[in-house]
């Protein structure tokens, strides 16, 4: 069985240049509390960043350096929603935050990181 990755790196950069800011919003709209608001921030403000990164022609990050990047931001999520949900109880951001680890890691996975040859 070979595992297919069907997103192209501009339609990943695409992705992350939506999500990003809506992750740094999502806490506003629905409430969350101040830790839940930073975190957010900071991993949309990350995810926004790596994205615009990629539209670099000469980009400072390596690809592959890149995609274990953000594999470290959905790791990261992740344990700051588990960690949120023991310390405050807050189950909706809690489950936001492992959601958007889990979305990121599904995104990095699914994408081939390559770039195609300019003529």
């Amino acid at each position: 069985m070979a595992l297919t990755r069907g997103i192209s790196l501009p339609l990943h950069t695409a992705i992350q240049v939506i999500a990003g800011p809506a992750i740094m919003a999502v806490p506003f709209v629905l409430g969350f509390g101040e830790a839940a608001t930073a975190i957010s921030v900071a991993i949309g403000l990350v995810v926004l960043t790596l994205a615009l990164q990629l539209e670099n022609p000469r980009g400072a990050v390596p690809l592959s350096a890149h995609a274990e990047l953000e594999y470290l931001v959905a790791f990261a999520a992740g344990i700051a929603g588990l960690t949120l949900a023991v310390a405050t109880g807050g189950w909706a951001e809690s489950v936001f935050l492992v959601g958007i680890g889990a979305a990121q890691v599904a995104l990095t996975a699914s994408t081939r990181f390559t770039v195609a040859r300019s003529a």
